[in-house]
Protein backbone atom coordinates (compact mmCIF):
# COMPACT_ATOMS: atom_id res chain seq x y z
CA UNK A 1 0.00 0.00 0.00
CA UNK A 2 2.44 2.10 0.96
CA UNK A 3 4.63 1.50 -2.53
CA UNK A 4 1.28 2.41 -4.30
CA UNK A 5 0.99 5.86 -2.51
CA UNK A 6 4.41 6.48 -3.15
CA UNK A 7 4.13 5.87 -7.17
CA UNK A 8 0.80 8.28 -7.30
CA UNK A 9 2.64 10.83 -5.83
CA UNK A 10 5.15 10.26 -7.68
CA UNK A 11 2.81 10.65 -11.11
CA UNK A 12 1.06 14.01 -9.66
CA UNK A 13 3.93 15.47 -9.22
CA UNK A 14 5.31 14.73 -12.58
CA UNK A 15 1.61 15.81 -13.89
CA UNK A 16 2.37 19.13 -12.29
CA UNK A 17 5.84 19.89 -13.24
CA UNK A 18 4.71 19.14 -17.06
CA UNK A 19 1.94 21.77 -16.89
CA UNK A 20 4.43 24.57 -15.16
CA UNK A 21 6.64 23.51 -17.84
CA UNK A 22 3.52 24.20 -20.90
CA UNK A 23 2.13 27.40 -18.59
CA UNK A 24 5.33 29.11 -19.25
CA UNK A 25 4.33 32.86 -20.40
CA UNK A 26 5.28 34.40 -23.89
CA UNK A 27 7.99 36.49 -24.26
CA UNK A 28 6.16 39.08 -26.30
CA UNK A 29 8.70 41.74 -26.02
CA UNK A 30 11.57 39.73 -27.51
CA UNK A 31 9.48 38.50 -30.78
CA UNK A 32 8.67 42.34 -31.05
CA UNK A 33 12.67 43.22 -31.08
CA UNK A 34 13.32 40.32 -33.38
CA UNK A 35 11.02 41.16 -35.79
CA UNK A 36 12.10 45.09 -35.35
CA UNK A 37 15.73 44.45 -36.29
CA UNK A 38 14.33 42.81 -39.34
CA UNK A 39 12.00 44.88 -40.94
CA UNK A 40 15.05 48.01 -39.81
CA UNK A 41 17.65 45.61 -41.87
CA UNK A 42 15.39 45.26 -44.65
CA UNK A 43 14.89 48.98 -44.77
CA UNK A 44 18.10 49.82 -44.55
CA UNK A 45 18.68 47.34 -47.72
CA UNK A 46 15.93 48.57 -49.90
CA UNK A 47 17.43 52.60 -48.84
CA UNK A 48 20.71 51.75 -49.85
CA UNK A 49 21.53 52.96 -53.57
CA UNK A 50 24.11 51.20 -53.93
CA UNK A 51 26.69 52.75 -56.34
CA UNK A 52 26.71 55.93 -57.04
CA UNK A 53 28.88 58.52 -59.48
CA UNK A 54 28.37 61.92 -57.43
CA UNK A 55 30.52 64.01 -59.90
CA UNK A 56 28.26 67.28 -61.51
CA UNK A 57 26.89 66.14 -65.21
CA UNK A 58 28.40 70.01 -66.55
CA UNK A 59 32.25 69.83 -65.60
CA UNK A 60 34.77 72.46 -65.01
CA UNK A 61 35.54 74.82 -68.51
CA UNK A 62 39.10 73.51 -70.01
CA UNK A 63 40.95 75.58 -72.01
CA UNK A 64 42.59 74.84 -75.86
CA UNK A 65 46.66 73.30 -74.48
CA UNK A 66 46.08 74.16 -71.08
CA UNK A 67 46.23 71.60 -68.46
CA UNK A 68 43.00 69.93 -67.05
CA UNK A 69 42.98 67.35 -64.41
CA UNK A 70 39.80 66.42 -62.15
CA UNK A 71 39.04 63.18 -60.10
CA UNK A 72 35.59 61.69 -60.91
CA UNK A 73 34.00 60.74 -57.62
CA UNK A 74 31.79 57.82 -56.61
CA UNK A 75 29.92 56.47 -53.28
CA UNK A 76 28.74 53.71 -52.22
CA UNK A 77 31.24 50.69 -52.98
CA UNK A 78 33.61 48.45 -50.71
CA UNK A 79 36.14 47.64 -53.06
CA UNK A 80 38.19 49.09 -55.58
CA UNK A 81 36.62 51.14 -58.64
CA UNK A 82 37.35 50.55 -61.86
CA UNK A 83 36.43 53.68 -64.49
CA UNK A 84 35.99 53.62 -68.51
CA UNK A 85 34.41 55.72 -71.38
CA UNK A 86 31.88 54.04 -73.05
CA UNK A 87 30.59 56.49 -75.59
CA UNK A 88 30.75 59.58 -76.85
CA UNK A 89 34.22 61.39 -77.36
CA UNK A 90 36.96 63.03 -74.96
CA UNK A 91 38.27 66.14 -75.93
CA UNK A 92 41.40 65.33 -78.11
CA UNK A 93 44.57 65.25 -76.15
CA UNK A 94 42.61 63.88 -72.96
CA UNK A 95 41.99 60.74 -71.72
CA UNK A 96 40.10 58.69 -68.87
CA UNK A 97 42.09 56.59 -66.52
CA UNK A 98 41.26 53.62 -64.60
CA UNK A 99 41.49 55.37 -61.15
CA UNK A 100 39.19 58.09 -62.41
CA UNK A 101 41.56 61.03 -63.31
CA UNK A 102 40.18 62.46 -66.01
CA UNK A 103 43.36 64.72 -67.30
CA UNK A 104 45.49 66.15 -70.24
CA UNK A 105 45.83 69.17 -72.74
CA UNK A 106 42.92 69.74 -75.03
CA UNK A 107 44.17 70.27 -78.35
CA UNK A 108 40.87 72.34 -79.35
CA UNK A 109 38.00 74.23 -78.41
CA UNK A 110 34.24 72.85 -78.73
CA UNK A 111 31.48 71.28 -76.50
CA UNK A 112 32.26 67.47 -75.81
CA UNK A 113 29.70 64.72 -74.42
CA UNK A 114 30.59 61.55 -73.25
CA UNK A 115 29.59 58.64 -71.06
CA UNK A 116 31.75 56.93 -68.48
CA UNK A 117 30.77 54.23 -66.42
CA UNK A 118 32.45 52.92 -63.05
CA UNK A 119 32.43 49.31 -61.46
CA UNK A 120 33.34 47.91 -57.99
CA UNK A 121 35.89 45.38 -57.75
CA UNK A 122 35.47 45.03 -61.93
CA UNK A 123 31.94 43.12 -61.59
CA UNK A 124 29.79 43.78 -64.26
CA UNK A 125 26.85 43.56 -62.69
CA UNK A 126 28.11 46.33 -60.24
CA UNK A 127 28.18 48.67 -62.83
CA UNK A 128 27.08 52.39 -63.28
CA UNK A 129 27.13 55.06 -66.19
CA UNK A 130 26.50 58.55 -66.22
CA UNK A 131 27.04 61.46 -69.08
CA UNK A 132 29.02 64.61 -69.07
CA UNK A 133 29.55 67.21 -70.99
CA UNK A 134 33.12 69.12 -70.91
CA UNK A 135 33.39 72.50 -73.00
CA UNK A 136 36.77 73.76 -73.60
CA UNK A 137 36.37 77.28 -74.28
CA UNK A 138 38.96 79.51 -76.47
CA UNK A 139 40.85 80.63 -74.55
CA UNK A 140 40.92 84.28 -77.09
CA UNK A 141 38.00 85.23 -78.60
CA UNK A 142 38.22 87.73 -81.53
CA UNK A 143 34.68 88.63 -83.16
CA UNK A 144 33.42 91.71 -85.26
CA UNK A 145 31.72 94.68 -83.45
CA UNK A 146 31.37 96.95 -86.39
CA UNK A 147 32.89 95.26 -89.49
CA UNK A 148 35.19 96.97 -91.37
CA UNK A 149 33.86 99.55 -94.16
CA UNK A 150 34.39 102.08 -96.24
CA UNK A 151 33.54 105.63 -95.10
CA UNK A 152 34.91 108.08 -97.72
CA UNK A 153 38.46 107.38 -98.27
CA UNK A 154 39.06 105.62 -94.98
CA UNK A 155 38.18 102.04 -94.19
CA UNK A 156 37.36 102.12 -90.52
CA UNK A 157 35.54 99.72 -87.84
CA UNK A 158 35.69 97.90 -84.96
CA UNK A 159 36.48 94.16 -83.22
CA UNK A 160 35.74 92.95 -79.85
CA UNK A 161 38.41 90.70 -77.54
CA UNK A 162 37.79 88.61 -75.07
CA UNK A 163 39.94 86.79 -72.29
CA UNK A 164 38.27 83.46 -71.01
CA UNK A 165 41.63 82.32 -69.57
CA UNK A 166 42.81 82.67 -65.55
CA UNK A 167 45.65 84.39 -66.75
CA UNK A 168 46.39 88.34 -67.79
CA UNK A 169 47.76 88.41 -71.15
CA UNK A 170 50.36 90.53 -72.91
CA UNK A 171 47.87 91.63 -75.80
CA UNK A 172 48.82 93.16 -79.16
CA UNK A 173 46.29 94.26 -81.67
CA UNK A 174 46.70 95.24 -84.90
CA UNK A 175 44.99 95.81 -88.33
CA UNK A 176 46.39 95.76 -91.84
CA UNK A 177 44.53 96.58 -94.86
CA UNK A 178 46.22 94.59 -97.71
CA UNK A 179 46.62 96.34 -100.89
CA UNK A 180 46.17 94.36 -104.45
CA UNK A 181 49.80 95.19 -105.48
CA UNK A 182 50.48 93.17 -101.24
CA UNK A 183 51.56 96.16 -99.77
CA UNK A 184 50.38 96.72 -96.50
CA UNK A 185 49.19 99.84 -94.48
CA UNK A 186 48.39 99.32 -90.57
CA UNK A 187 45.19 101.07 -89.65
CA UNK A 188 44.92 99.50 -86.02
CA UNK A 189 47.10 98.74 -83.44
CA UNK A 190 46.68 98.59 -79.44
CA UNK A 191 49.14 96.72 -76.88
CA UNK A 192 48.18 96.32 -73.37
CA UNK A 193 47.64 93.93 -70.53
CA UNK A 194 44.49 92.34 -71.64
CA UNK A 195 42.99 91.52 -67.97
CA UNK A 196 41.65 87.99 -67.14
CA UNK A 197 37.54 87.65 -67.48
CA UNK A 198 37.97 90.81 -70.03
CA UNK A 199 34.35 90.12 -72.18
CA UNK A 200 34.25 91.85 -75.72
CA UNK A 201 36.33 94.50 -75.15
CA UNK A 202 35.99 96.69 -78.10
CA UNK A 203 39.14 97.95 -80.27
CA UNK A 204 38.35 100.49 -83.00
CA UNK A 205 40.41 101.06 -85.92
CA UNK A 206 40.46 103.05 -88.91
CA UNK A 207 42.56 105.57 -91.75
CA UNK A 208 42.49 107.01 -94.61
CA UNK A 209 44.16 105.38 -97.54
CA UNK A 210 44.65 106.21 -101.34
CA UNK A 211 42.13 104.64 -104.31
CA UNK A 212 42.08 100.97 -104.38
CA UNK A 213 40.66 97.41 -103.34
CA UNK A 214 41.77 96.51 -99.58
CA UNK A 215 41.51 93.15 -97.58
CA UNK A 216 41.44 94.05 -93.85
CA UNK A 217 43.35 91.67 -91.93
CA UNK A 218 42.44 91.86 -88.11
CA UNK A 219 45.20 89.94 -85.67
CA UNK A 220 44.85 89.13 -82.05
CA UNK A 221 47.73 87.71 -80.07
CA UNK A 222 48.14 87.17 -76.23
CA UNK A 223 51.07 86.18 -74.42
CA UNK A 224 51.29 84.64 -70.86
CA UNK A 225 55.51 84.42 -70.98
CA UNK A 226 55.30 82.96 -66.95
CA UNK A 227 53.67 79.82 -68.46
CA UNK A 228 55.26 80.16 -72.03
CA UNK A 229 51.56 80.34 -73.48
CA UNK A 230 50.97 82.79 -76.63
CA UNK A 231 46.83 82.44 -78.23
CA UNK A 232 46.55 83.82 -81.38
CA UNK A 233 42.88 84.94 -83.30
CA UNK A 234 42.85 86.13 -86.72
CA UNK A 235 40.08 87.10 -89.17
CA UNK A 236 39.88 89.41 -92.46
CA UNK A 237 37.17 90.74 -94.64
CA UNK A 238 35.53 88.23 -97.22
CA UNK A 239 36.61 90.43 -100.29
CA UNK A 240 38.66 93.70 -100.92
CA UNK A 241 36.95 97.23 -99.94
CA UNK A 242 36.57 99.20 -102.89
CA UNK A 243 38.15 103.20 -101.75
CA UNK A 244 36.85 105.30 -104.49
CA UNK A 245 38.00 108.66 -103.09
CA UNK A 246 41.22 109.99 -103.19
CA UNK A 247 43.01 111.03 -99.88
Amino acid sequence: MSRFCNTAQNFAALIIFACTIIALPFDSAAAQGTQSGSETALANSQNDPGLVIETDSQLPDGYPHRHYELNLHARGGTMMLHWKLEKGSLPPGMQLRDDGLLRGEPTRAGEFQFTVSVTEGGRPESAVQKSFVLRVVAALVLNWKNPAHVAGNRIEGSATITNTTPDDMDFTFIVLAVAENGRATAIGYQHYLLRSGTVAMELPFGDTLPRGGYVVHVDAVGEVESKNLIYRKRMQTPRALQVAVGP
